[in-house]
């Protein structure tokens, strides 16, 4: 792989609220010379450090807070940590998936975002979890129709495993979107709505038929609940995802 395999920080979030030296520290024991925080603003200049002294670089941040809080705030906070990708990972009322009007107004806001973001030097990006899946809009998912009415310059980090628990043929839909994927959150388990997630290898997702969908796009290891100790998920699927490179 082109990059290094990142971690989605709230992946070890209770640890991380504990010891956060410690924390990134296992992170990179695991094998990982990446990661993406959730909260830019939490000491950006102390986790810079950190990361700086551990090998780890900033692959992008998700930041809810562009939301709630100013902007401008959340881009020098990005800045800070060494990242110039910013993504808004949910806030968007889910009824805004389910209408082409909804779809406008959730665009023009993204996009309003970019550009403020543009003015310091950062680059938006957007998440999904199911929501953005589930509806059908015009006949194609909700995010296929957000897509098209989002600026060029706005990407997209898919997250594989609700686009499945969404319905959706992933490598499919990766190939129909190429070109706005820039990040995938890679993620497996048995694809059903309140289940906690496994390690990358050990559930049910096709692994290698999405990555081979979008084989450009920086891959980021998420298990939002784990079935397992979560620093031995964490490694189990460092390995797996490094063997399928060399295989």
């Amino acid at each position: 792989m082109s990059r290094p395999l990142s971690v989605q920080l709230y992946t070890v979030r209770e640890a991380l609220a504990e010891d956060r030296d410690a924390t990134l520290r296992r992170v990179a024991e695991a094998g990982y010379r990446a990661v993406e925080p959730f909260d830019p603003l939490n000491d950006p200049k102390g986790f810079r450090a950190v990361a700086d002294d551990l090998g780890l670089s900033v692959s992008g941040t998700h930041a809810i807070a562009l939301l709630q809080r100013e902007p401008a705030e959340v881009f020098d906070a990005a800045a800070a940590i060494g990242t110039d990708k910013v993504i808004v990972p949910a806030g968007i009322a889910e009824e805004e998936f389910t209408s082409r009007d909804g779809l406008g107004r959730a665009a023009d806001l993204l996009n309003g975002l970019a550009e403020q973001a543009a003015r310091h030097g950062v680059r938006l990006g957007y998440h999904n979890h199911w929501w953005e899946i589930e509806p059908q809009v015009d006949g194609r998912h909700a995010i296929e129709v957000l897509a098209d009415l989002l600026a060029p310059e706005v990407f997209l980090e898919i997250d594989t495993y609700w686009a499945a628990v969404g319905g959706a043929d992933v490598p499919a839909l990766l190939g129909r979107l190429a070109g706005r994927v820039e990040a995938l959150h890679v993620k497996d388990g048995p694809v059903v709505k309140g289940e906690p997630h496994t390690a990358v290898g050990a559930g049910a997702m096709p692994v290698p038929a999405i990555l081979a969908a979008a084989p450009g796009a920086r891959r980021v290891v998420e298990l939002d609940e784990c079935a397992t100790d979560v620093f031995a998920a964490l490694a189990d699927s460092h390995t797996y995802l490094t063997s399928l490179e060399g295989s």
